[in-house]
């Protein structure tokens, strides 16, 4: 792994010439990512992201954590315990520097430091699932870092929206596989990462596999095609 996400996190932080990442999927076109985005404060934030971290509460993991924006608000300005999460070294190395107590490497089906009341996964958090065959791996994983009492927050989009209609209306989507599976390609100064599998959930389908590792789900907030979820144990 090329770590471009990380790099461009590091620049920024760093004032190293930091330039806008681009970003592709097997759906769409060349889009550009501002990389300051991924340090927004609470205000700039979306309504998902702001009302997930208004619901966190306890021991917090947040999973993806990026540059860090998340993790900062809840534990600066909630005064909670939060863990910070990612597969990109550089951009833990940038959590810490940024002031984050804890900050972890690794990849969330490796991890394996204890229980937490609030596991969150935002922009997108379904992404890291990769595919529909290997969601249930991932949710099964999750109920093992939850506490008893505890609440996932993960937000998703039905990208349904994004695929040709026909004059009834109808919807052209591919014949194989779910729609919501894309290639996801990041660019940066010139270079690419290996495209990766990430995942779009609608509502139904997470519910659906929600409830068959033995989670209650409930849609908590929707925003045009954009939903935010909490999973909590039977």
């Amino acid at each position: 792994m090329k770590d471009l996400m990380g790099k461009a996190i590091w620049d920024y932080h760093h004032n190293e010439n930091p330039e806008d990442l681009q970003t592709e999927t097997s759906i769409s076109e060349l889009d550009e990512l501002p990389v300051d985005y991924l340090f927004r404060d609470f205000e700039e934030m979306n309504s998902l992201e702001q009302k997930a971290l208004e619901l966190a509460q306890g021991k917090v993991l947040d999973i993806g954590a990026g540059a860090g924006s998340h993790s900062l608000y809840l534990q600066n300005e909630r005064n909670l315990d939060v863990t910070a999460l990612d597969i990109s070294p550089k951009s833990i190395e940038v959590c810490e520097l940024r002031g984050i107590k804890k900050g972890i490497c690794q990849n969330m089906l490796d991890f394996t430091g204890g229980t937490f009341d609030t596991i969150l996964l935002l922009m997108n958090g379904t992404g890291i699932f990769g595919s529909l065959a290997t969601v249930d791996t991932y949710l099964q994983k999750l109920q093992s870092l939850l506490s008893d009492k505890g609440q996932i927050l993960i937000d998703s989009t039905d990208i349904l929206y994004m695929f040709d209609r026909d004059e009834d209306g109808g919807v052209y989507i591919p014949a194989e596989g779910y729609y919501g599976e894309l290639d996801y390609v990041v660019h940066y100064k010139g270079e690419s990462e290996d495209p990766i599998k990430w995942l779009y959930l609608d509502f139904e389908t997470l519910k659906n596999a929600a409830e068959n590792n033995d989670f209650t789900i409930e849609k908590v907030m929707q925003d045009e095609d954009a939903y935010l979820a909490k999973l909590t144990k039977r």
